[in-house]
Parts: structure tokens; sequence; C-alpha cells
């Protein structure tokens, strides 16, 4: 089913219009805080064509001197009882494993002081040929402040999830059903053993540059894979809303839950948590299938990485 619309005329610059709808949100065929399907409408907005890049980036630190989350020292008050040394500024990176493992241990992960978006890989590491990549190890309040500056905002996770459908419903991927028809690579994913095996068909075992992929049908590029994304949504479990007698309303614009209700009670630091969507190049067939418009992750706001980074939208006043 393709889903129609006019689009605009007038863009802002490396932006594309989405027309808005009616669509199909979520999936039950594959995680469970995807479910139920419910429909839902949406506004039309404009989103950039990719996620923000390195270049992009910097020019927005160059121009506030912004400091981001990653590069600042945690406040012992935030974390009661974490040890002195580990008060530094770091980020989470992937460290291949050298050989199968348990993944239940989630064991790929290496806290590394000095990791930040200007040292992806650490202290020492650089973005040299990396210009054109997508900005990572930012926190949801990084990407905000990114947004403010640029006269933009995050988007919400149904503007997300429709633009990456790219006017198809009930598909799986943002082409179709089909991961790989005819052996194409479309999106930066781990093809292989998850996490010591990446057979790199794609090309890429890390960040890939924007634009590598073929666009969807809006014409936006890395809407899945490459790198998850945030959006302005509070994470909590969809549900269908329904009207009297059982008929379903379509709810318009529908936002996520509130702050508390995103906090996972089971996590005594009680870090509220956005939703992520789209996957990245991490997301393996074995581990993680999360490379689909459906997909979605709950995201400590305070937790940066080397696979999250960001894109924004312009709604019209």
């Amino acid at each position: 089913m393709i889903v129609t619309g006019a689009l605009a005329t007038a863009e802002p610059p490396g932006m594309v219009h989405i027309p808005g709808g009616t669509f199909a949100m979520g999936s039950e065929d594959f995680y469970p805080e995807e479910a139920p399907v419910r429909r839902v409408r949406v506004d039309p907005f404009w989103i950039d064509t990719a996620p923000v890049t390195n270049s992009q980036f910097a020019r927005f630190v160059a121009e506030t001197g912004y400091v981001t989350f990653a590069e600042t020292a945690p406040d012992p008050k935030d974390y009661p009882g974490m040890l002195p040394e580990l008060m530094q500024p770091g980020s989470l990176v992937f460290e291949p494993s050298p050989g199968p493992i348990d993944l239940a241990q989630v064991s790929w992960w290496d806290f590394r002081f000095g990791a930040s978006w200007r040292a992806p890989l650490g202290a020492g590491s650089t973005l040299e040929d990396l210009e054109d990549h997508p900005v990572v190890h930012v926190a949801h309040c990084d990407a905000a402040a990114y947004a403010r500056w640029a006269g933009k905002d995050l988007p919400t996770e149904a503007e997300w999830e429709f633009a990456a459908r790219g006017g198809l419903e009930g598909v799986a991927y943002a082409w179709g059903d089909e991961l790989a028809p005819g052996g194409a690579m479309l999106a930066n994913y781990w093809q292989g053993r998850f996490p010591f095996g990446n057979t790199l068909a794609d090309g890429y075992l890390r960040t890939s540059p924007v634009g590598t992929y073929p666009p969807n049908g809006y014409g936006l590029h890395d809407m899945i894979g490459n790198v998850w994304e945030w959006t302005d949504d509070w994470f909590s479990q969809p549900k269908a809303e329904r009207g009297s007698r059982g008929s379903c309303c379509i709810p318009a614009n529908p936002r996520g839950g509130s702050r508390g209700g995103s906090i996972d009670k089971r996590d005594g630091t009680r870090i509220p948590r956005k939703v992520l969507k789209g996957g990245s190049h991490l997301c393996a067939d074995e581990y993680c299938r999360r490379y689909r418009p459906a997909a979605r992750y709950p995201q400590p706001v305070d937790t940066t990485t080397c696979h999250v980074g960001f894109r924004c939208v312009v709604r019209p006043d």
C-alpha cells in the first residue's frame, strides 16, 4: 500500500517535505515493545535527508562553544556510589569479541575515557576521513541543543516512523519485506556472527558516510541501520486507542509517555529514557533485528555510544 500526499514546493536546505497522513504504526512480528499495530495520523513536516554529520556538528560546536555530555565529567550527586576514579568524561565504544560468546552477557561495550563525538574510538582517535559520517556519542540533550541552534526540533516517534516507511505500509523494512533483495545491501547493518564475525558484505564495520545506500521512497537516507536516532518521545509501551462501542479512533500527532513513566524501575539510577529508532550498524539477524521502521529502543538520556546519532525536523507554523 502506498500512502500518497501533495509535496511542498519550498523545502529548507538539506530537508525533504513529508506529506503527512494516516498509517499503521508498529509491528506484531518481531519484538513485544513494537506492538500493537495501531493507526495514527501525523501532520506534514520537513525532515533532514540524512543523520546530522560530524562536519555539521563541528560547525555547531565552533559557533557556540557547546560541550557535549560525553565531554563532561559525571556529577557525583547524580551517580551515588560511583567510584571516584570513574568520574571522568567518556563514552561507550563497541569492541568486537575474539570469538563466540554468550549474547546474554552483552560484553562488547567498553566505556572509554576520552571517547566523544570528536574522538569516536577514545582518547587519541580523530574524525579524519569521518567528516561525512553521522555524529555519534551524543546524548539526548546534545541532539536537542543542536536542533535548537539549527532552528529545528527532534522528531516524534510517529513522525520518524512515518518518514522511515517512505510511503510503504505493511512491510517489514524501509524498502519491502526482503532484507537484502537479490543480495543487495541496502543499509549498514551487521552481517555474519555477532559480535565477532562481521563479513562486511555492506562494506563497513562501523559507521558509513551518510547517503552511501539508496534513499527510501521519500528520498531519505540511512533511516535504517548506520546509527540509531534519537526522538523526542519518552519511552512507553504503545497502546491502541479505541472510541465508544469498540470503534477505533485515530490519534493525531501522538506523543510518547511521561518522563517519570519512562524510568526503568529495575534500574537503581532511575534515569529517564527516550525512544531510539532505526537500528544501527551493530544490529544483526541473530541478535538485534531492529533495522526496521517499527523498531524502537528505550535509551537512557545520559547514555552515549558509538552507534547513536540523530536527525531533525521542521514543522509548519
